[in-house]
């Protein structure tokens, strides 16, 4: 959208979440409060975005660095309309409208900030104010209309009288000026009120004075949203939950609408930036963290957690898994119980069962991993079959190494394979083995001391053990 910029306030310190992290990097959906806001910004196409920092600002800096992005530090911070000013030592010349907007408000839309846009180009407002219908409306400025339905004046709760006190729409601090007449303005701000501060809620007094004087291009208007949710900032860890809430209710919303199928969305936690494909069926309890995608025509069971995984399409987790930093071609069965650690690729068509932890291993196309064991370090061919109680010992104490499996081995249960090894296509493992060495392709490899058989030795046993009684 040409001719607007972004500034977003994001300097406090946030001292009833009672956390040594600013508050704007606390997460929602596994991603911080600021990045959601910095998202619905850029959804303007904005000529700059500025973020004043103050509170922990070399840590917002680092988490938040962008080429988009640009920081100024508030130092010391004394109040919203000091913290405005600040900014526009940064933002340098802006043209048209500037956009205030405040970093810990994570459920705001772009299409909010276009319809607070649209409102003020129409009105041919001076500055626009978004507002909302709260009631109680405790804890916020109250927005004052005047008898035109205009906004006349924004009264912080500390100077309100009972009336004023009494009103239910209330400032959601976000703000569309003019950016040209923003420095006059901002340069007659005072700290003659009750928190000592420069409020930034003084501009639109000034505003409308200079149209009365006739010097000035309309009155100041307001935007009053229907959801007064997305506009709710976020103050303390109970704030935050709520919010989480609601952005995890809009998120399961709109993967339900394109065609996923929760059973019950309400218990399940999805962090903002999953993708789901359609005919996906996701089961209560279900945790799907960050960098994570499945495709079309998944299953993912009762209370599975995913984070930074890739799931292909057909792809069926069981019950209880635990998959991080795996990726599952599809079609495959996994679990109930399993656990994918990073690195490990599953190709098309395998069976990872129940009570079996895979690190850093390729299993290949056909493969089955059925029950009780752990491959870590492995490269397991096509059509392989390993046993339950089959273990790759891959580490020395100092350093790990890699166990090779060629197409169509067969190990056998309660096996345990000595890395480094390789054992070649077609290669047999009897089982309670314990190989060290490499097995040619189609050998048989057994490593179990001989069977021995005493006739009558434990009926002796018992007459010893019940003489001795």
């Amino acid at each position: 959208m040409a001719d607007c910029a972004v500034l977003i306030l994001a300097a406090g310190k946030g001292t009833r979440m009672k956390s040594e992290l600013p508050k704007v990097l606390h997460p929602l959906a596994e991603k911080p409060l600021l990045a959601h806001v910095l998202d619905a910004a850029r959804g303007l196409n904005p000529s700059r975005i500025v973020v004043v920092v103050g509170h922990g600002g070399d840590q917002v800096r680092a988490a938040m660095a962008a080429d988009d992005v640009s920081f100024v530090t508030q130092e010391p911070q004394l109040g919203t309309g000091h913290a405005v000013q600040c900014g526009l030592t940064a933002l340098g010349e802006v043209s048209g409208e500037l956009l205030i907007l405040n970093g810990d408000v994570p459920l705001i839309r772009t299409e909010t900030l276009t319809g607070l846009l649209d409102l003020h180009r129409r009105g041919g407002h001076p500055v626009t104010v978004l507002s909302c219908m709260q009631n109680p409306p405790t804890g916020y400025g109250r927005m004052v209309r005047g008898e035109l339905g205009n906004l006349e004046r924004i009264v912080e709760e500390k100077d309100a009288d009972t009336e004023t006190r009494a009103i239910n729409e209330i400032n959601s601090g976000t703000y569309c000026v003019d950016a040209a007449r923003l420095p006059g303005w901002l340069s007659q701000l005072s700290t003659d009120n009750a928190q000592g501060e420069y409020y930034l809620t003084d501009i639109v007094p000034m505003a409308n004075s200079e149209h009365r004087e006739g010097s000035g291009s309309g009155l100041a208007g307001a935007f009053c949203h229907h959801d007064g949710m997305e506009l709710s900032g976020i103050n303390n860890r109970v704030q935050l939950a709520q919010l989480g809430a609601a952005f995890r209710n809009r998120l399961t919303e709109r993967l339900m609408m394109d065609g996923v199928s929760f059973i019950d969305p309400g218990s399940c936690w999805i962090a903002a930036d999953a993708k789901i494909g359609r005919d996906t069926q996701i089961a209560p309890g279900v945790i799907i963290g960050p960098n994570v995608t499945i495709a079309e025509g998944c299953v993912i069971g009762p209370y599975c957690e995913i984070r930074n995984a890739d799931l292909g399409p057909g792809t069926v987790l069981h019950a209880y898994c635990h998959v991080d930093g795996a990726v599952a071609k599809g079609p495959g069965s996994i679990g109930p119980f399993a656990r994918l650690r990073p690195g490990t690729v599953l190709e098309a068509n395998i069976k990872v069962g129940d009570f079996v932890e895979l690190k850093k291993t390729h299993l290949g196309e056909g493969s089955k991993v059925p029950h009780l064991a752990y491959v870590g370090d492995a490269e397991i061919g096509k059509n392989c079959n390993i046993g339950c109680g089959t273990i790759t010992c891959n580490y020395d104490g100092v350093n790990k190494h890699k166990t090779t499996l060629g197409d169509g081995v067969f190990i056998g249960s309660d096996t345990q394979l000595v890395a480094p090894v390789t054992l070649g296509d077609g290669a047999y493992v009897g089982a309670g083995s314990t190989i060290t060495k490499d097995v040619p392709g189609d050998a048989l490899a057994t490593s179990r001391v001989g069977q021995r058989v005493t006739e009558g030795w434990a009926a002796k046993r018992r007459a010893t053990l019940k003489k001795n009684k």
